[in-house]
């Protein structure tokens, strides 16, 4: 890793330094909850300079070695713009999609998590059975997978499915979820992943459920938060500065 180019903060402009601390700051995050897959999944964020370029993990790192400097910026059509690592041709063509098609759309997220791949493969998909679940009940969109690589015909099936949501389950696959800002993407993810794994959780006890009623779903669905994360970032990102300040290398 040594010997690869990486980018300097003098060679960024302030606003794509920002957006590049941020995104490694959450590959940070990624790997203390235990969201990571190896050196898969990938989490982008949009240029803040050029809406058709993305930044993205360098592929073949594991999450706790992306650093600010060393992440890759690729166009739309998949070729690196800046840095020396390849790009996960699966990943782009996730990303590029979704902020191709949402341009309301800054950051995405993608996980292959236990809980959440666990449930991609449930019938009933998420459950309503906690709050958090409850929070995105009628939120969650999703996606019958195929392999990302297989074509365009596949990715305009995922944004058409994705809508206008924030949120996606893709079936025997994982979750997926985007926003404007990192704090939104994330905050979203944290509490779809919650509630994935407390639903396995139930579902491996075999007790009797308590099943709430449609209207205390829908109730705390339409008083949930809007989940724009900003305070949670925050405090994420303080956490991680404290204890691994590396990130910002």
């Amino acid at each position: 890793m040594g010997n690869r180019n990486v980018l300097q903060p003098r060679q960024s402009s302030d606003a794509e330094w920002q957006v590049r601390c941020d995104l490694a700051a959450c590959y940070r995050a990624f790997v203390r909850y235990g969201w990571t897959d190896l050196i898969y999944t990938h989490i982008s964020a949009r240029h803040p300079q050029r809406a058709e370029w993305y930044l993205i993990n360098p592929y073949g790192l594991l999450f706790d070695e992306i650093t600010a400097s060393n992440l890759i910026v690729v166009d739309f059509e998949g070729e690196v713009v800046s840095g020396d690592y390849p790009v996960n041709k699966a990943g782009h063509a996730i990303h590029s999609t979704v902020l191709k098609a949402r341009t309301d759309v800054n950051w995405v997220l993608h996980s292959h998590t236990r809980a959440g791949m666990a449930v991609s493969c449930m019938r009933s998909g998420l459950m309503p059975l906690t709050q958090q679940a409850m929070f995105l009940h009628g939120r969650v969109a999703y996606h019958p997978w195929d392999v990302q690589t297989a074509g365009p015909e596949e990715c305009e099936r995922l944004v058409a499915d994705l809508g206008e949501k924030k949120a996606m389950i893709l079936h025997n696959h994982g979750l997926l979820t985007c926003a404007a800002t990192v704090g939104g993407a994330f905050t979203t993810l944290y509490i779809l992943e919650t509630a994935c794994k407390v639903q396995v959780d139930l579902m491996r006890s075999g007790v009797e459920l308590v099943i709430p009623d449609d209207e205390t779903v829908a109730r705390t669905a339409a008083h949930g938060p809007e989940f724009t994360g900003e305070r949670e970032w925050d405090a994420i990102r303080r956490s991680i500065e404290r204890t691994d300040p590396s990130y910002r290398d």
